[in-house]
């Protein structure tokens, strides 16, 4: 895989490290983060036809279509500057039809997926990590209190603002979302596993070796 350009997908649990990953992946290739729930929120906030719809499902408790997720997917990359170097996809596909679908847009634009990145970690070790977590609610950073402190408790490092706890950052909401996570997930893995471009990095390790094995699964023709 090239260095100048990236088209993948991070797979991987809650707390298992997508969002420390993330920024790192986009720095070192110029390409954009498409987190579903970042695209979501942005297109309710600009008011375009896609997000009136999802708005107004997300209103009566529905879940969005994959459909309109997709589409919000290639409006991104159609029309966001920083895609143009490719993108991170994470949080979506959680679905085989999801997955389908994906693929289906992105080989008629061109541009299919090069690679899947599952960061694997043990539940245990998860819920030890996530009913530590600090969130700073603007910027999305995170922290968390045994193994990524903040400089001073309770405070976000850059700006000073208070970080918060998410209500469902604790473990017994935890192990129902893993349970869902497992169940959804692993068929993806399966599906990629087909196709060639799935390689798994054990994210139990340091954030800094967890990047090192990311890069070098990248690397991997």
């Amino acid at each position: 895989m090239s260095t100048e350009s990236i088209r993948m997908v991070l797979i991987g649990p809650p707390g298992a490290g997508k969002g420390t990953q993330a920024p790192n992946l986009v720095e070192k290739f110029h390409a954009c983060h498409l987190s579903t729930g970042d695209m979501l929120r942005s297109q309710i906030a600009k008011n375009t036809e896609l997000g009136q719809e999802a708005k107004k499902i997300m209103d009566q408790g529905g879940l969005v279509s994959d459909e309109i997720m997709v589409n919000m997917i290639k409006d991104e990359l159609t029309n966001n500057p920083a895609c143009k170097n490719g993108f991170i996809l994470d949080g979506f596909p959680r679905t085989i039809p999801q997955a389908e679908k994906l693929d289906q847009m992105l080989a008629e634009r061109g541009t299919p997926l090069q690679r899947a990145v599952e960061l694997q970690v043990d539940d245990d070790l998860l819920v030890a990590r996530i009913t530590g977590r600090l969130i700073h609610p603007a910027s999305g950073r995170s922290y968390h209190k045994l193994f990524n402190p903040p400089k001073v408790d309770m405070v976000d490092d850059v700006t000073g603002e208070p970080l918060i706890q998410r209500s469902d950052d604790n473990a017994d909401a935890l192990k129902k979302r893993l349970a869902g996570y497992h169940a959804q997930t692993e068929p993806i893995v399966d599906f990629y596993k087909k196709t060639g471009i799935w390689s798994g990095v054990d994210a139990s390790q340091p954030p800094a070796t967890v990047w090192d094995e990311i890069l070098k699964s990248l690397s991997q023709k």
